[in-house]
């Protein structure tokens, strides 16, 4: 039975990331890597989005950025510049083609298409088994995701953020090409949090997404009349062609998935709770764990002890409380934050990167009563 030091289940943003991260570290030079993943990843699909300020790691595969960002509500239509920030766009494609080349040059990492069906962990190693072999690994990084699990619980909400998206090439002139937007919530809510998501690549092109922040999803069909009447009544397109689809779900939940580690298994990515559970974004929060996790693993630390909880995943607790009781609040709680404070200072507390006063900020400038039920509801 093969013998590997690190094994990392999934070939998706947080396996490949971890595998270069630890690839290129002088102090993993010595160590066996296997990476495992059911697909060649050869295909797009998905796309990922992020913010930072001026120019960062990803900067050679983006396939597009915005330095400005348009947000509206039933009342508020804000046109803003987000510098020093500035709003990018991967390709999911483009990402696996660069990662990998990288990882399948570094002599001691391997990758294989097999399809892993079980983990076991033992005293001393843990068995991972695929369709076609089994693998002995000193310490394993699962990129696999259960539902199951936190639905399997009632102390913490269990919402999604699910979406579909059409990308589309119109043939006139239509798109403000330099700004993307954000959230659109003066759509019908229909009881829920909803919103439009419009990424423009041209006048003439862009992606166009509807998404929500529910318990539930909705069939195929209504994800598409919505975008159908966005592109109608909100930006006046009759004529346009699909060119291709996006579509998504994730979790947004504060259950502790970190319950789920031991000294020998990790879980990664969205199976690890790194996606942000107020708003859905995952990629530049694991990039920034991936960081964590590597310093994490050349102090020797046990992999059980990495998580930690901090004060932010406290407000998007009651954020998440609230929408599981209100659904519908969500549009009116981000208008109020985007009418009264500045979108650097939003974009900087979404990444958690906040001081204690600042978020007072946030907090202050949100509806009152329905945090103040929420924080007493957990309270008592």
């Amino acid at each position: 039975m093969p013998n590997y030091d690190y094994i990392i289940i999934g070939a998706g943003a947080s396996g490949l990331l971890l595998a270069d991260a630890m690839g290129k570290d002088n102090f993993f030079a010595s160590k066996s890597i296997l990476l495992l993943d059911k697909d060649a990843k050869k295909t797009n699909d998905r796309t990922w989005c992020f913010w930072e300020k001026g120019n960062g790691d990803f900067d050679a595969i983006i396939h597009k950025k915005w330095p400005q960002i348009f947000f509206a509500g039933q009342e508020l239509k804000l046109s803003s510049d987000i510098a020093p920030y500035t709003y990018k766009m991967l390709k999911g494609i483009d990402f696996y083609s660069h990662y990998l080349d990288k990882i399948k040059r570094n002599p001691n990492i391997t990758f294989l298409q097999e399809k892993v069906i079980s983990v076991l962990e033992k005293k001393s190693q843990v068995i991972v088994s695929t369709q076609e072999n089994q693998f002995l690994g000193g310490h394993v990084f699962n990129s696999i995701f259960d539902y199951q699990k936190p639905l399997n619980q009632k102390k913490y909400p269990v919402l999604q953020q699910h979406f579909l998206g059409w990308f589309i090439k119109t043939d006139r002139s239509v798109f403000t090409e330099n700004e993307a937007t954000f959230m659109d919530f003066s759509i019908p809510q229909k009881g829920n949090t909803r919103f439009m998501y419009v990424l423009p690549f041209s006048e003439t092109e862009a992606l166009v997404e509807y998404t929500l922040f529910s318990e539930h999803v909705l069939e195929k069909k209504e994800y598409e009349t919505a975008i159908e009447s966005y592109l109608k009544e909100k930006l006046k397109v009759s004529s346009y062609s699909i060119t291709a689809v996006e579509k998504g779900n994730i979790p947004m939940t504060c259950f502790n998935f970190s319950n789920a580690n031991s000294d020998r298994i990790l879980h990664i990515g969205i199976a690890g709770g790194w996606a942000k559970s107020s708003t859905g974004y995952t990629f530049y929060n694991s990039s920034k764990k991936v960081r964590e996790l590597v310093l994490h693993l050349k102090s020797n630390k046990s992999l059980s002890k990495f998580s930690e909880r901090t004060r932010f995943w406290y407000y998007d607790l009651l954020l998440l409380d609230i929408l599981q009781s209100d659904n519908h609040l969500g549009g009116s709680i981000f208008e109020a934050m985007f009418k009264k404070r500045k979108p650097q200072l939003i974009l900087k507390f979404l990444d958690e990167e906040t001081t204690f006063w600042e978020e007072l900020q946030i907090i202050w400038s949100c509806p009152k009563w329905p945090f103040i039920k929420a924080l007493f509801k957990r309270m008592f």
